[in-house]
């Protein structure tokens, strides 16, 4: 079986757990990571506070070969994920000449307290570059510490994927079955999975026109047990009454 690369992702911020700021860093961060294989195995969401942001991140990075944290690195008083991580690592925040230079020529004279925050960054850390606007973010270890307004996470994970250690791609394939819920499918489904534990498959169900269904997932790095598992598994669901089984992709 090929290796595995795993990463964990840590949302930082009392905004996405109140609701009032709707997380959508996640999702691109675990289909971007995928089509690197590497495999996004945990996700956590932790507020403002600083015990509990140190607490996960030690956790994630012992267990995992990367983390990613998206949010609270801006200017303000609750942006205290540099401080955090620097804790975490046992190393002092100092400002990152480099830094100081970009800001300084962004905005044209001396940095207030506030935007001098945004400079900080552990000692040992290396900067992560930043295409869209404001100041980059920074890895250290294991660690990858990006912001958390949606387009800067984006152009900041083009310069994190080049440093990853990538695996073999998942390949993912589905078999959509119309007319049977899930009461019919389960038994066929957990004896394939059985008989293939190297394999992942899942039922992920629906109701619709013809009744209940399920879209029946099949994933797996090696490609031709992908394959032979979804001629397996439509075979093994020819019987059970469904209106339609479908292969919903190549």
């Amino acid at each position: 079986m090929p290796d595995r690369v795993t990463a964990a992702v840590l949302i930082i911020g009392d905004e996405i757990l109140s609701g009032r700021t709707q997380d959508t860093n996640l999702n691109f961060i675990a289909k971007y990571l995928g089509t690197y294989g590497v495999d996004l195995a945990e996700a956590r969401v932790v507020g403002d506070i600083k015990e509990e942001i140190i607490a996960s991140l030690n956790a994630l990075r012992g267990r995992y070969d990367y983390v990613i944290t998206t949010g609270g690195i801006g200017p303000t008083h609750d942006d205290i994920t540099a401080d955090c991580v620097a804790e975490a690592f046992g190393v002092a925040l100092e400002e990152h000449p480099e830094i100081i230079a970009m800001m300084q020529s962004r905005w044209q004279g001396e940095l207030n307290a506030a935007r001098r925050r945004m400079a900080r960054v552990p000692v040992g850390g290396s900067l992560v570059r930043n295409g869209v606007q404001g100041p980059p973010g920074f890895q250290i270890g294991n660690v990858f510490v990006l912001a958390g307004v949606p387009a800067v996470m984006r152009s900041m994970m083009d310069d994190v994927v080049p440093r990853l250690r990538t695996g073999a791609v998942v390949i993912s394939r589905t078999v959509r079955v119309e007319g049977a819920g899930e009461g019919v499918i389960a038994e066929p489904l957990a004896a394939l999975a059985r008989a293939n534990p190297d394999l992942s498959l899942g039922s992920y169900p629906f109701y619709g026109p013809q009744g209940y269904g399920s879209n029946l997932v099949v994933r797996g790095r090696d490609g031709e047990a992908v394959e032979r598992t979804v001629a397996a598994l439509i075979d093994a669901l020819a019987g059970i009454g469904a209106t339609s089984i479908t292969r919903v992709d190549a």
